[in-house]
């Protein structure tokens, strides 16, 4: 069903990512939604002296007005004749049109500007063959003996701070002395000690440690490639989206940082006040890595539709039930979609790291 309006002018704003519209209802057009408006009051309103859905129209315009009735006519023929403009210029947007019309008069046409946000467009580049040279560059990974040697040093200084408070000496203090032993005067990590944490031996805790090390190498590594990878897929995919998603991305930043600086004891304000900075220069700062996290995003998520990847239903259950116990005044529907959206992406960046 084709749009009624006149003088119909469309553009689009590519930095916002917005489509803007300029036109008008014509007098005509109009004047039947204001019929449809009236029949709509006259249905639904209760005036004195009048049964329900009998009061005449001439009095629902004196008590109404006719710039009551007017403005409903107007709200209508825009709810019902944009839809039909946007889908003619097969624009898909992501929120209600931000609408603002001149003042309505009767029998006259009315002119009104429309903007909305346009849904993201995602172009992407050779995803496969971008992970698959990533992960070809993947190495094994190995713990060097100085290595070891450093986390058991680390680990001995620690037991004997611990030593040095269990026999009285105020924690500071301990730690300030711990860290000036030299390494011959650390205490040894042997079986009795190494038992009171629950370990077999000695050797049993060495090979956990170096174990342990290994992993936390394996896992910066991954995040390095995964980072490589993206930052690769973000450069060469062509890539639109609202402003708005940017915004939410920077809310999400600056909701994190709130939350890490409560977690040290300071105040939102005093950290502004010690970073001699405005809510809005750090926002401002923050636009390129914002601009990147929803880049990332929508890459990850046009994967995750191309490929057919949703997470595990069972691990989604699981994940939910955990979150629920730590939060569990948090709506539960948003809980499960950020937890969903969570899972998909790790299941989207694992089949990346199969590609070869």
């Amino acid at each position: 069903m084709a749009h009624s309006l006149a003088n119909v002018k469309v553009s689009r704003d590519d930095s916002a990512w917005e489509i803007e519209v300029r036109g008008e209802i014509p007098a005509e057009i109009l004047q039947r939604y204001r019929e449809e408006s009236l029949k709509e009051i006259q249905k639904d309103v209760k005036l004195d002296g009048f049964r329900p859905g009998k009061a005449p129209i001439e009095r629902i315009i004196e008590v109404y007005g006719e710039a009551a009735v007017m403005k409903q006519a107007v709200e209508h023929a825009i709810q019902h004749e944009l839809p039909e403009l946007l889908a003619s210029e097969k624009a898909l947007i992501i929120e209600s049109p931000r609408v603002s019309i001149e003042p309505p008069e009767k029998d006259k046409p009315v002119s009104f500007t429309a903007r909305a946000a346009l849904a993201p467009k995602v172009e992407l580049s050779d995803y496969k063959s971008i992970a698959a040279t990533q992960n070809a560059k993947k190495e094994e990974v190995s713990v060097s003996d100085e290595e070891h040697g450093q986390a058991m040093t680390h680990l001995r200084r620690e037991r004997a701070r611990i030593d040095k408070i269990e026999t009285g000496t105020e924690p500071q203090k301990a730690a300030e002395e711990a860290r000036a032993m030299k390494e011959e005067e650390l205490p040894v990590l042997d079986d009795a000690f190494v038992r009171s944490l629950g370990m077999e031996s000695a050797e049993k805790f060495s090979e956990t440690v170096r174990a342990n090390i290994k992993t936390e190498k394996e896992m910066q590594a991954r995040e390095k490639r995964r980072a490589s990878m993206l930052e690769q897929m973000v450069s060469s995919s062509k890539i639109s989206y609202p402003k708005a998603l940017l915004e939410y991305e920077l809310d999400d930043m600056e909701s994190r940082l709130k939350h890490d600086i409560e977690r040290s004891g300071m105040t939102w304000e005093g950290y502004l006040k010690e970073a001699k900075k405005t809510p809005q220069e750090i926002r401002e700062s923050w636009k390129d890595a914002a601009d990147k996290r929803a880049k990332v995003r929508l890459i990850l998520a046009e994967i995750a539709r191309k490929e057919n990847i949703e997470p595990e239903e069972k691990r989604l259950e699981e994940e939910l039930e955990r979150a629920k116990k730590q939060i569990p005044n948090a709506d539960q529907a948003a809980l499960r979609a950020h937890i969903a959206h969570a899972l998909r992406n790790d299941a989207t960046l694992e089949f990346l790291e199969k590609q070869n």
